[in-house]
């Protein structure tokens, strides 16, 4: 039985009562969330980046040490140089890659981060002379030159020299000379990324890549002659995802050309594409239009992209025309070909560089013969520069990368945490709260309310009643104790238990009845999938074999709310009906949380701005939990200061 049904037979009646919710992957369908006037965009903007940030780790920004870069090896051609370049992101991690520039050299040179994608060999690639791979290339017309259907990798990065540009090839993580790391692609670990530990603090394949592609465009501006008002950034595939991802965080990029990803369709595959909350509410279109209003120029093939040209297309262009800039926007709609990035998109590329960046060239994408460089002429470690070993490489490597983003949190959050004021405290970590569950609360006239039963027990009547978030398809069934001599003041008793916590076959709880007592109305909801014992996953058929790639949990959290939040959601929209009931004109709310909910209401009451909050949490902290499947477990609870920081954040 899949595990999702076995939650639905292990909560019971209460839970079944309660509509299921949808469980996206990475195979969904995300379309654009159109903004409804050029005014609207920076805050929708802001909302994007702000999620892609809190799923790279990268909210805040870790702190950019020496980059100790190293430029080695130039072999020299008619036009262009190659150089091998390795230089430090973080202490003790390499980042590697060709640094490609034009002989002849303009006082001001504009310069394009190329980031590779998952192309065999990456940036080694070569399907090698006269081979079937290579013919085929020629023969469909996707290439011209033999050299370039050997390596497009290195025809685009020579041709962007020709045009005057330096452009910087650098490897992803476990590709050509990026050997600290033997392969991003495995099941669960328990140290390291991809493991429980690391998924609390949002260490990830996705963060570390993304944060080398910044580091990048730090390197590129150390560089002589490099125009910083002309910086770009293009890939495809997998570097397709990382050119959105570099481009929507960094500003200094002036405009993108990510090939072959921006979809409404299938998100990217790859761990380094994935990370925790990153596409809730929104998808690569969004994603994509962070660069706006900067140029931004977009392919499509037979692939996962091949519907672009009527989903995402028309909402991109329909946001740079709001923007007043709609000739900044390109396209290029090619789907005779399979995925690729092949001589017809490269030169879609050409244009749109040479018209953005004013290089002035009348043939830009005229391709010339080059001399193919092996991997000997490439790779950046040689015998006066020896490659990483030992601790440096594999498990203890990212052990250490791991142990250094957490040092970075320690010296940047936790003072927040423990010392900073309340203003100080919600921008930064409340701030990131608000992403890891999503949602704030729903406004007043998207909650509905229905009575399903009422009885007087003679001091108090008995109610049964659901209340519907329909924009959203969520329903939240609950109980609720009146007194007569109601005073206008409520109690929202939150509990894992739900209503049998407040009133029984023999009447009110001894908790209930001191409340009622009081004059006090309480409301306990049946929280989402009441009873459950784990967290349910999505995309079980992505997941194939045994220690696969995709157990990882940004697979699912990455799509898909946690059960926490969920229930987190739940408890937001009982606060929005209670204090919209003119009936019952509320004078006073307090939220209380226990038998297993205490954390769920800090985190409702953190996000909503409520100070009278009381939350048994008999020593609960996230940073216990070692199952990415326990009902309480959230992605990233640690980094943002675990259950101190909702505390806090409900303090007067």
């Amino acid at each position: 039985m899949k595990p999702f049904l076995l939650f639905l037979f292990a909560a019971g009646l209460a839970e079944a009562q309660t509509p299921t919710r949808e469980m996206r992957d990475l195979n969904g369908y995300f379309p654009m969330t159109p903004v409804a006037s050029k005014e609207a965009w920076p805050a929708r903007r802001t909302e994007i980046e702000r999620r892609v940030a809190v799923a790279a780790g990268l909210w805040p920004m870790p702190e950019k040490t020496p980059l100790n870069a190293v430029i080695h090896g130039r072999v020299e051609e008619d036009d262009y140089t190659v150089d091998r370049v390795f230089f430090e992101s973080l202490p003790g991690h390499f980042v590697t890659g060709s640094l490609y520039l034009p002989k002849k050299r303009p006082a001001k040179m504009p310069a394009v981060l190329c980031p590779h994608g998952h192309w065999p060999d990456g940036r080694f690639m070569d399907r090698g002379a006269g081979s079937p791979a290579t013919k085929k290339e020629l023969d469909t017309g996707a290439e011209e030159l033999e050299c370039a259907a050997r390596s497009p990798l290195q025809a685009r990065c020579i041709q962007l020299a020709r045009m005057g540009c330096a452009a910087f090839l650098y490897d992803m993580l476990g590709y050509a000379d990026s050997v600290q790391f033997t392969a991003h692609r495995h099941g669960a670990a328990k140290t390291g990324f991809l493991s429980p530990s690391a998924d609390l603090r949002l260490q990830t394949y996705f963060g570390l890549q993304t944060w080398n592609g910044l580091r990048a465009v730090d390197f590129l501006l150390t560089l002589d002659g490099v125009d910083p008002d002309r910086i770009g950034c293009t890939g495809a595939s997998g570097g397709g995802t990382q050119t959105m991802m570099i481009a929507g965080l960094d500003p200094r990029v002036a405009a993108a050309f990510p090939c072959v990803m921006v979809s409404t369709a299938m998100q990217g595959g790859c761990t380094c594409e994935n990370s925790h909350h990153l596409r809730i509410g929104q998808g690569n279109i969004d994603i994509a239009a962070l660069v706006a209003p900067r140029p931004l120029g977009v392919t499509a093939a037979d692939d996962w992209t091949k519907e672009l040209a009527t989903k995402g297309l028309p909402e991109l262009k329909d946001l740079y025309q709001k923007l007043g800039v709609p000739d900044r926007i390109t396209a290029h709609i090619a789907t005779q070909f399979p995925h690729n990035y092949n001589l017809p998109s490269r030169k879609a590329m050409y244009a749109f560089y040479n018209r953005h960046f004013r290089l002035g060239l009348d043939n830009p994408g005229q391709e010339r013969e080059f001399r193919v460089l092996g991997r000997e002429e490439l790779s950046v470690w040689t015998g006066g520069h020896p490659a990483p070993k030992g601790d440096q490489v594999g498990t203890p490597h990212e052990e250490a990368i791991c142990a250094w983003m957490s040092e970075q949190d320690s010296s940047r959050i936790e003072p927040l945490v423990h010392g900073a004021d309340k203003a100080t405290l919600r921008a930064t970590v409340g701030t990131a709260w608000e992403v890891l569950i999503g949602r704030g609360a729903p406004a007043a006239d998207q909650v509905e309310y229905e009575l399903l039963s009422k009885e007087d027990r003679g001091d108090y009547l008995l109610m049964e009643g659901v209340t519907r978030l329909k924009a959203q398809g969520e329903e939240v069934r609950a109980t609720f104790l009146y007194p007569k001599d109601w005073r206008g003041e409520a109690v929202l008793w939150l509990s894992l238990e739900g209503g049998e916590s407040i009133h029984g076959a023999s009447g009110p709880t001894p908790a209930a009845r001191a409340l009622l007592d009081d004059g006090k109305a309480v409301a306990c909801p049946v929280l989402y999938l009441q009873g459950a014992t784990e967290q349910p996953k999505a995309g079980d058929n992505l997941r194939t074999k045994p220690n696969d790639f995709r157990e990882f949990s940004g697979y699912t959290f990455g799509y898909n709310p946690s059960l926490f939040a969920r229930r987190v959601h739940d408890a937001m929209t009982m606060v929005t009906m209670m204090q919209g009931r003119a009936e019952y004109p509320l004078k006073k709310l307090q939220l209380r949380g226990t038998h297993g909910a205490g954390p769920i209401a800090l985190a409702a009451g953190a996000l909503l701005g409520l100070t009278d909050v009381e939350a048994e949490t008999d020593g609960f902290r996230f940073a216990d939990l070692t199952d990415p499947w326990s009902v309480h477990f959230v992605p990233g609870a640690v980094k943002y200061g675990d259950i101190e920081a909702l505390r806090r954040l409900c303090e007067p």
